[in-house]
C-alpha cells in the first residue's frame, strides 16, 4: 500500500484535478494529471464507482490493486503531479496483476509523467 504522504482525497482536491487536468483514457481506467509544484511529492487518487463494482469489498480490492501498482511507480515518476485514478470498467477486479500494470504504466508513458529513458 502507498504511504498517505502520497495520497490525496476530498472533493476539493478532486474537483481542481477533475477541473483543470488533462485527461488518458484506456479501456479499463482514465488517469487524470496535473503538474503541482506546490507540493513535495506527487499525490495519486483511486476513484472506483458504486457503477464499477457493487460490492464495497470489491471496489476496495480494486483500490488496494491499483495503488500497489501506483507504489512500485513512484520512482519513474519525472516530477511533481497530482494524479486521479478513475477505474470505469469492472474487469479491473479480475485483471491480472500484469496487465493491471501494463494499462497504468501505458498510460503514465502515453502522459509524460515517466522519466525519459535515457536518466
Amino acid at each position: 500500500m502507498i504511504e498517505n504522504s502520497y495520497r490525496f482525497h476530498g472533493h476539493g482536491s478532486l474537483k481542481f484535478v477533475y477541473k483543470k487536468a488533462d485527461t488518458y483514457r484506456s479501456r479499463l481506467l482514465t488517469v487524470k494529471y496535473i503538474h503541482n509544484p506546490h507540493r513535495a511529492n506527487s499525490r495519486f487518487a483511486v476513484v472506483v464507482s458504486k457503477k464499477v463494482h457493487k460490492s464495497a469489498v470489491g471496489r476496495n480490492r480494486i483500490r488496494r490493486r491499483i495503488y500497489e501498482i501506483l507504489r512500485a511507480e513512484l520512482p519513474h515518476l519525472q516530477s511533481i503531479h497530482d494524479i486521479a485514478v478513475i477505474v470505469i470498467s469492472g474487469e479491473t477486479l479480475t485483471a491480472s496483476h500484469q496487465e493491471l500494470a501494463e494499462v497504468i504504466q501505458t498510460a503514465f508513458r502515453q502522459t509524460g509523467v515517466y522519466k525519459p529513458v535515457d536518466q
